[in-house]
Parts: C-alpha cells; structure tokens; sequence
C-alpha cells in the first residue's frame, strides 16, 4: 500500500500526530502502528517536513513576560511549566518531540523536571520515536515517556553507552506510562556525548549484564 491508498481518516491521524494533538494513549497506539505500516510512517514523515517548512522564513523572537506568563498559566494552571518543553515548541515540527511536546501530564501523576540538564529521543531505525527523556539535575532522575509497551512476556531495558565503553544497564522501563528512574551519579556523570539504547530482554532483564535481544531504539544526549 502507498501513501495514496491510505484512507481519509488515516491522514488526519497522521496530521494529528505530527502535530502532537494526540491523548498519550491515542500516540502510543497510533506509534505502534508505525511499526507495522511503512505507508502511515511514510506520511507522518511528510506531514513532519511539509510543517517543517513552513517556519523556514521565520526569525524566532521571544514572546514578552506579560505573554509567556500567560501561556505558563492556561498550561499549566499558573504553576511554573515545564521550560524545556515550551522552548523546544519553535523546532517541534523539525524534530521526533511531536506527541511529549504538547501533551502535559495532569495533575497528580508524574511530572517532567522544569529544568532538566539533558534531554534524549530514541527512535528506531525508520524514525519512529519509542521514548522521551530528560534528566533532573535536581533529583538525580531520568523522566521518561515510552511511546510503545513491551510485547507480552518481554521487558525493554534501557542501556547508556558512553564512548567505546560496554552498554550499562539503567535498568528497566515501565510499559507505556510516565516514569521517573533513578540515576546512579557515576552514571550520569557519562551523560556528554553518550548515547542511550533499548534493548528487548526477558522477564527480569538482560541475565548477562549485556543487551541480548534486539536493539529497537537509540538516541544522544543532547545538553539543554
């Protein structure tokens, strides 16, 4: 099937999608999709670059405090939001954020840092985005938010590859719901220039120490 096959509705989810007007649930659902229908992938990547070029021309500006306020406040309930979320706004449509970008978690479940000091997408090999990740400086967490649960009677664990060195588990992540996982601080002090990993293991995790299913998804460590 092509592109042009597809059906209406599979277009407007796509646009929604790119766009990040997706529940959590409806994106994950929708990501796992992606996985097993080249075609839909093919036209979220489309959708991706055709509302990418539309801010080629533009010149960023920084909104006044009277109106980043008031955004912070319809967002958030006038608490302080999550910064890192709302600064990366002007590149979403360049980037695999799509779906964390837009979508704030209500009160009472687990929040983003507002501040992290580095933030990772991982994507698998056709670009579908599987997790994103900030880390809190302040509390020695990493936030995740997976966007695909593992199959029945496997686990994904998450790895940190630190130059040529060996993957070191940082241990095991939920199935498809915000989390945060604590970050042991030899650990994060390998966070410049590392690349995180998910790997598919057995109930448990890896029983070596090492990845031994497949590697479904990677990412750098990008610094805020």
């Amino acid at each position: 099937m092509t592109e042009d096959d597809l059906p209406y509705d599979d277009r407007v989810l796509a646009g929604e999608y790119a766009l990040g007007l997706m529940s959590m649930s409806e994106a994950a659902a929708f990501a796992r999709r992606l996985n097993a229908e080249p075609a839909l992938a093919a036209l979220v990547r489309g959708w991706q670059e055709d509302f990418t070029s539309l801010t080629d021309d533009i010149t960023p500006v920084a909104p006044p405090t009277r109106v980043w306020r008031e955004v912070q406040g319809r967002l958030f309930g006038g608490d302080t939001g999550p910064r890192w979320l709302m600064a990366a706004i002007p590149t979403l449509l360049a980037a695999s954020l799509a779906v964390l970008l837009f979508v704030v978690p209500p009160a009472g479940l687990v929040r983003p840092p507002a501040d992290p000091l580095y933030h990772i997408d991982l994507a698998s090999e056709d670009g579908t985005l599987l997790l994103a990740a900030g880390y809190d400086g302040d509390t020695g967490e990493l936030y995740v938010i997976p966007y695909d649960a593992p199959d029945e009677g496997t686990v994904h664990e998450l790895w940190i590859i630190a130059g040529g060195n060996a993957p070191v588990s940082m241990g095991l992540l939920p199935g498809d719901d915000p989390a945060r996982i604590a970050v042991a601080p030899e650990v994060a002090a390998q966070f410049d220039g590392a690349t995180l990993a998910i790997s598919v293991e057995p109930p448990g995790g890896s029983p070596t120490g090492a990845p031994t299913g497949p590697v479904i998804a990677t990412g750098g460590v990008q610094t805020l």
